[in-house]
């Protein structure tokens, strides 16, 4: 039987399938339930949320309705090559659901708000306009997160850790990037050569300063709004909602390739974990699958909304992904080696999505690395089920099937799930942080039998 957190109640973790609630946030509680089992406990961070003007039913009202044949409750994804794609365009086969460069559609995406360092406890999070906080759980020393701001930080819609290089974080925001670097004593960032000269935020009581090391910026000032490490760290992949191609920097050089596609606004990148493969995707319900190699690509279009959501397994051989307009998850599965594009797509039913009381459809999606646990977050909902994000345990056969755990339910009045992520080598099981609108940053240990608990 899933779990379900009784109206009023806040969600502390798993045991063993089953999601353990309170009625209020408590380290206490937190020490008793998973705290004795990990010897450490994940302590909420507050942030002042950034809530936006309107949301998703009023720009529904404003958009042209368009109905797609096939929409339905499943997942209706075509494949096309370039030639076909501009022809359908251009004869009217295909319909423009949005505007590819509406802004308000941005809260619909996940723009990646909250990110979990690859090797350290250390969380990064969007925590006003135009700040980010970092809180250090291995530093016992110091219980309050640090706040980055800077004056080139204007506007952040994104962030994400450098993969093995150390405690450096990039930002998305107006303008640019913003790459932060980690100094201690006697062992100061290096800022890059030719790079503007920052001055680093304030020290903490441990001497650890963050220092902002360099800022790319970006072509006629815009507002960058996806970000994506390759898995060597070597390159950095950003997009504008307000620009139809993306770029490709070598950060240490400080040098962006643009890579030229297509015919709306950018919303997603996604790196594969192996670095073979890319993802971009784009407001207009198509997206690309590239191969790293020669850059070449594949676009696919979509009859079920624009994707919300997308999420590779660890072997990088497959990308869930989410659209705006189906409560069922599509799976595209590479049915060869690198760098050969073909691909299989198959759907992940979720049948708890369509039949959830004044659900609208599956709003974001996260997928730990292991493959085990799947959280996925929903439009809509009636008072009981709104704001909750379904926990699923998530098997990979090759085919990849799900069960409902339970649900999660945040603190405060009417908290609804903004970002989430998992911390992918957290080595006791999977860990997801959750950014509620309610202003907090609330981390859920999901621990299981698999795990060798008890």
């Amino acid at each position: 039987m899933p779990s379900f957190p009784s109206p009023g109640s806040v969600t502390v973790c798993e045991i063993n399938r089953e999601l353990l609630t309170a009625d209020s946030l408590s380290e206490t509680q937190a020490k008793e339930t998973y705290g004795k089992l990990l010897r450490m406990v994940f302590n909420p961070v507050s942030f002042q949320p950034d809530q936006p003007g309107r949301s998703g039913p009023e720009l529904d009202a404003e958009q042209p309705q368009v109905e797609e044949e096939g929409a339905g409750n499943g997942v209706a994804v075509q494949r096309k090559n370039a030639v076909e794609m501009v022809q359908g365009i251009a004869s009217g086969c295909i319909k423009r659901l949005f505007n590819p460069c509406d802004v308000n559609l941005l809260p619909e995406v996940d723009l990646k708000g909250v990110s979990w360092h690859q090797h350290k406890h250390i969380i990064a999070l969007i925590s006003a306009p135009n700040q980010v906080l970092v809180r250090d759980y291995d530093d016992a020393e110091c219980r309050e997160p640090c706040i980055l701001t800077h004056e080139s930080q204007k506007d952040v819609k994104a962030l994400e850790w450098r993969p093995n290089g150390g405690r450096v974080l990039s930002v998305s925001c107006k303008g640019g990037i913003c790459i932060w670097a980690a100094s201690f004593p006697g062992n100061a960032a290096s800022i890059r050569s030719g790079a503007p000269c920052f001055v680093g935020t304030l020290p903490r009581g441990t001497g650890v300063r963050w220092t902002l090391v360099d800022f790319l910026r970006s072509d006629a000032d815009e507002q960058i709004t996806a970000l994506s490490w390759s898995p060597d760290g070597r390159y950095l992949a950003s997009a504008s909602c307000e620009s139809s191609s993306f770029t490709v920097w070598d950060v240490a050089q400080g040098v962006g390739t643009p890579i030229r596609r297509g015919l709306g606004g950018i919303s997603m990148l996604k790196w594969s974990p192996t670095g073979d493969y890319f993802f971009s995707a784009k407001f207009d319900g198509t997206f690309y699958l590239w191969e790293t190699n020669t850059w070449t690509s594949e676009p696919w279009s979509s009859t079920s909304g624009f994707v919300t959501g997308a999420t590779w397994d660890s072997d990088g051989h497959m990308i869930l992904i989410a659209f705006s307009k189906s409560p069922t998850l599509a799976s595209v599965h590479f049915a060869s080696k690198p760098p050969s594009l073909d691909a299989l797509l198959l759907p992940v039913q979720l049948p708890e999505m369509s039949s959830l009381p004044g659900s609208q459809g599956i709003e974001k999606v996260a997928w730990n690395a292991s493959g085990e646990r799947l959280a996925v977050s929903f439009k809509g909902g009636d008072e009981i089920y709104r704001g909750l994000i379904a926990i699923y345990d998530a098997r990979r056969t090759p085919v990849v099937s799900a069960s409902l755990v339970g649900f999660i339910r945040g603190p405060g009045d009417n908290p609804k799930p903004m970002t989430f992520s998992f911390h992918d080598k957290f080595k006791q099981g999977p860990l997801l942080s959750v950014c509620w609108s309610s202003g907090f940053c609330c981390t859920y240990p999901l621990l299981f039998r698999s795990h060798a608990l008890p």
